[in-house]
């Protein structure tokens, strides 16, 4: 049985004549920077979340980056994040000279824990950056009670979460400033790099748009050091398309991921726990095991394709050595990246390769 991690051709074949024709119209107008597609998505994602501004940029990990220069954070300050994520995420403090304070996760979750928040800020500390990881959105009303507290911004890395929703909000629109990607594999992706800034802040919109055109305010007149973070017209004509069946990939998902869930009771692995408060957009369908070697391998054996996001947390990466971080410093992040493995997700996941997936599960667990 021929199954894919993620299915990305069975979506272009479902929407095939919609994004040629919109992929057309930009070849024709040769008009590859902003214009209308761009104006007409930044519209439509900004109405999707509920945050009053959306902006497009030229992908998450740039997304990340806006946001922190926008807030002016640079050289010496502190910004409290998980270990557990994708580096880009500390990737963009360490590049303005900031450090990252970590902080561990809630077992559960897989989340910055907000209990643990608190006791890492110091007076360096300028943002709270928690990440929606694997489609959940963080305990952002915690967090963001926390932050008020502290007279903090909060930046929700939604770079795996966006369509996700958090007590009745969107993904995005829950604090200061939201992020998201639009990498191809994401829940919403582009054919190409692609990401957004999201905020109701209407100074800080202003600013992120001048940071994203090397800090422009006028043709050839710059009004802060920006870089080339443009979103171009060709991923947002293919956004266009695809975020009106986006609300139905969703609910797609979410099915999908929840079938995974309550097919796979009985088994020894350890199921993603989704809580009352969220509704996951599922980017990924992460699974632990104790025995993930022998697990992989299986599936693998099986024509399964599997992942792991993220087989080590960012305090153990050599490029954050300089932190000072120890093994054993964050012991629940250490322990789920030795646990956690993805399986195959996508709206277009039939029932009988999932039914096939989950055979071949049990298996062995």
């Amino acid at each position: 049985m021929k199954i894919n991690f993620i299915d990305l051709k069975a979506q272009y074949q479902a929407y095939k004549e919609e994004i040629d024709k919109e992929v057309l119209e930009v070849m024709a107008s040769a008009q590859f920077i902003g214009g209308e597609k761009l104006n007409r998505l930044e519209h439509d994602l900004a109405a999707y979340t509920g945050a009053k501004h959306a902006i497009g940029c030229s992908s998450g990990t740039d997304a990340l980056l806006l946001s922190l220069m926008a807030l002016d954070i640079g050289l010496g300050d502190e910004v409290i994040t998980t270990p557990f994520t994708f580096i880009a995420t500390a990737e963009v403090i360490a590049l303005l000279g900031a450090k990252s304070v970590f902080v561990d996760i809630d077992e559960a979750t897989y989340n910055i824990d907000p209990a643990l928040i608190e006791s890492a800020i110091t007076d360096k500390t300028k943002a709270i950056l928690p990440v929606s990881l694997y489609g959940q959105c963080a305990d952002m009303d915690a967090i963001n009670a926390i932050a008020a507290k502290h007279n903090l911004p909060v930046i929700e890395d939604g770079c795996q979460s966006f369509g996700a929703s958090y007590k009745g909000k969107k993904s995005c629109s829950l604090s200061t400033i939201g992020c998201t990607s639009f990498f191809p594999s994401k829940p919403l992706g582009a054919y190409g790099d692609g990401g957004a800034v999201f905020t109701s802040d209407d100074a800080l919109v202003e600013k992120i748009k001048m940071l994203l055109n090397h800090g422009q305010n006028e043709r050839y007149k710059h009004k802060f050091i920006g870089i080339n973070g443009r979103l171009d017209a060709m991923q947002a004509a293919v956004l266009n398309v695809k975020l009106t069946y986006f609300d139905a990939e969703v609910a797609k998902r979410e099915e999908i991921g929840e079938r995974y869930t309550m097919l796979l009771k009985g088994s020894s692995v350890i199921t993603p726990a989704v809580t009352e408060d969220n509704h996951s957009v599922y980017a990924q369908y992460s699974i632990r095991t104790a025995d993930r070697k022998t697990l992989s391998a299986h599936l693998q054996s099986k024509g399964i394709p599997v992942a792991v996001h993220y087989p080590m947390p960012l305090h153990l990466q050599e490029a954050f050595a300089y932190l000072g971080y120890q093994k054993g410093g964050f012991p629940l992040s250490e322990k789920i990246s030795e646990e956690i493995m993805s399986l195959p997700m996508s709206p277009y996941l039939t029932q009988e390769q999932q039914d096939y997936i989950i055979s071949a599960i049990k298996e062995v667990s």
